[in-house]
């Protein structure tokens, strides 16, 4: 039989196949059960016949001081977050504790470099795609990742595994420098894994998470979309906060994109103006630019309420065989209900890493900007141009 693997770091113990514990303040779990008792599996028809191990949130919950306390000490120095960053970070936890993150898809517009590696993990400068994803969760207060992949996809699990032979050899080697660059542990975070076995689009990659949701709102990051350079953004809590103060059914981040270009993405349609943050009535994909109703695009984030299965069960597949979630929110507006936006800053670019275009330019965005080889990097870069300037 398969099983949906749960990987935690600092093992506090091991409790069923491919599942440990990972032990937090004042004997809490994170919200995750210690004991045995406490784990629960389930299985149902939308899993697509794998297994789920979860853990009851009720047994073992944190208050938002602890968190802080708990946050400051260990999680500040490693993100980059100061004390108050961190207590706003406790009480979002309270409120979003768990994203999944779609890596399914084949990347076919990427080949031939995607054939026998997944695109999450082409690296932009120093690092892969996926990894800059996972830290800007984490560092929006997301401890709880369910990666949702398919075929191939092995060494996005690998990659955040530890390696202890890998961290043996380097500090062996005096080069306990590349380490920091590793050490996912330092992030405490709780990595999940589950299988899309047929490519149905979005939504049913969506749908593969409902067991690990559960009852509680959740995020959405599409792991080949990186916000902000090297990912320094805080779209992800003001979504967050949006969500509970505006009482949504979902929130989207959105860009504003050239209209020329609607074609590419999911176009929203405002209610009413479009300030930082505004309502949502209606969702077109990949609009014509002359029938698109606005030039802001979704953004590769997400959050939902656990109502949204429910519309994705609606969804008929399209002409591909697919199930789009852009349709399922949609009936979330039909209905009524709160859909809202969340405008990105200037700050957070989307970085979306579609195509060979995409990728080239973003690779060099984010290999100009590194601290360490940026400016020898900038230098190459000029004579390059130089040189073929005056060749043509």
């Amino acid at each position: 039989m398969h099983s949906v693997s749960r990987k935690g770091n600092n093992g506090g113990g091991n409790y069923g196949p491919g599942i440990v514990c990972q032990n937090t303040p004042n004997g809490a779990s994170r919200g995750l059960g210690q004991n045995r008792g406490d784990c629960k599996e389930s299985k149902n028809e939308h899993t697509h016949g794998y297994p789920y191990w979860f853990f009851s949130v009720e047994a073992h919950e944190t208050t938002a001081i602890e968190w802080a306390l708990y946050y400051r000490e260990q999680v500040t120095g490693h993100i980059g977050l100061s004390v108050d960053e961190v207590t706003d970070l406790a009480y979002i936890r309270k409120v979003i504790k768990s994203a999944v993150i779609p890596v399914a898809g084949h990347g076919t517009r990427l080949l031939p470099a995607t054939k026998s590696q997944p695109k999450e993990m082409l690296p932009v400068a120093r690092k892969p795609i996926v990894q800059y994803v996972v830290e800007e969760l984490v560092s929006n207060g997301i401890q709880q990742l369910l990666f949702v992949t398919g075929r191939n996809k092995s060494s996005i699990e690998n990659h955040f595994d530890h390696d202890p032979d890998l961290f043996r050899a380097l500090s062996d080697g005096n080069k306990r420098d590349l380490i920091k660059d590793i050490d996912f542990e330092a992030l405490k975070a709780n990595f999940f894994y589950t299988r899309q076995r047929l490519q149905k689009g979005l939504g049913d990659a969506v749908l593969c998470g409902e067991n690990f949701a559960g009852e509680e709102p959740f995020l959405v990051a599409l792991g080949d979309s990186i916000l902000g350079l090297h990912a320094l953004s805080r779209a992800v809590s003001r979504m967050a906060d949006v969500y509970d103060s505006k009482r949504a059914s979902c929130v989207i981040a959105v860009e504003e994109v050239p209209r020329e270009e609607t074609r590419h993405y999911g176009i929203v349609q405002p209610e009413n103006g479009t300030g930082d943050v505004f309502r949502i009535v209606n969702l077109v994909e990949k609009p014509r630019p002359e029938d698109a109703p606005s030039n802001l695009a979704i953004a590769g984030r997400y959050i939902f309420s656990p109502v949204i299965f429910d519309m994705i069960r609606r969804v008929e597949p399209d002409a591909r065989g697919e199930i789009q979630l852009t349709n399922a929110i949609q009936f979330l507006c039909d209905e009524g209900r709160r859909v809202m936006a969340v405008k990105l800053t200037a700050d957070e670019k989307r970085y979306d890493i579609g195509n060979f275009p995409s990728y080239f330019e973003s690779f060099v965005e984010f290999a100009l900007a590194d601290p360490v080889y940026g400016v020898d990097f900038r230098r190459r870069l000029e004579r390059l141009l130089a040189k073929s300037a005056a060749t043509v």
